[in-house]
């Protein structure tokens, strides 16, 4: 390993952002490294603190373009090949980053899971991500104990390969682990402590878990979608004999069109999955 660039995106993290950057320094100390800053268009002091800290280069955004979009940007900017994320926001152990660089020359990517309940997380947010992570896990085919950490080391290069793919909010770090999961790619995965969050934090609830669910089935389309198509249509086919059964206990009779309406979605999905798969198929030979 030549050396690490570690990016950290930064939007309004003026409470965490100089103590995390400092935090870093130390844990990378006798490594090669470097401090990529994305300020992601920061109306408080972030871009001034940042800078303060010597040997920190810091990218301004000049406006809000999303915390995807700032990891993108660390991406083109680095210049070594093994690169490592971590949110501003002070939630993430320092002490953990020498064992996931270490760790890193033997796999693609390496994900600081997170273990236990977070401090101050709201009961709602938390069954929703559990929500979001079975789905994943489900359409993956493979255990994830941490979709979407913001701690994490991995290949430039994957990210650069994948970057058209990458969404450019917080439903990215959920992306290229899915990505590189159904890629074949080896992913570990570390257990780490996390910790509260200083500053106030930037997830929407609805709108963001509606783009996680969204970008997590067009992924998994994308990649595999036979694990999407297939069950959708069995399901399609058991309703079909649901309605058969209903319709013969209350009429006497069966209700042919909708039957056979809800049958030919089936017989059309399937094949709609199978053609993305073929399709999928022949662009990767």
């Amino acid at each position: 390993m030549d050396g690490v660039s570690v990016i950290v995106p930064a939007y309004n993290e003026s409470h965490g952002i100089v103590s995390v950057l400092k935090q870093v320094q130390g844990a990378l100390e006798g490594i090669n490294h470097e401090l990529l800053v994305v300020d992601d268009g920061s109306t408080d002091d972030t871009f001034p603190l940042a800078s303060g800290v010597q040997g920190t280069r810091v990218i301004s955004h000049g406006a809000n373009l999303g915390y995807g979009a700032s990891l993108k940007t660390g991406l083109r900017q680095a210049k070594y090949d093994t690169v490592m994320i971590i949110d501003a926001d002070a939630t993430y152990p320092e002490g953990a980053i020498p064992e996931l660089v270490r760790r890193s020359t033997d796999a693609d990517m390496v994900v600081g899971a997170r273990t236990g309940r977070v401090e101050g997380e709201q009961a709602l947010r938390r069954i929703v991500k559990n929500i979001i992570v079975w789905l994943a896990n489900w359409l993956a085919e493979t255990r994830i104990p941490d979709l979407n950490s913001g701690l994490r080391v991995f290949r430039r290069d994957l990210g650069l390969k994948y970057i058209h793919l990458l969404p450019s909010g917080f439903s990215f770090t959920a992306t290229i682990t899915l990505v590189l999961l159904s890629e074949g790619y080896r992913v570990e995965y570390m257990p780490i402590e996390y910790r509260k969050r200083k500053g106030w934090s930037k997830f929407r609830p609805f709108q963001d878990t509606l783009n996680m669910i969204i970008l997590i089935l067009r992924t998994l389309v994308y990649f595999n979608p036979l694990r999407v198509f297939v069950p959708l249509s069995v399901a399609l086919v058991v309703l079909a004999f649901f309605v058969l059964g209903l319709s013969l206990a209350i009429e006497g009779r069966a209700w042919d069109i909708t039957i056979i309406a809800i049958l030919t979605a089936a017989i059309q999905v399937f094949g709609i999955g199978l053609i993305a798969d073929l399709i999928g198929k022949r662009y990767k030979l």
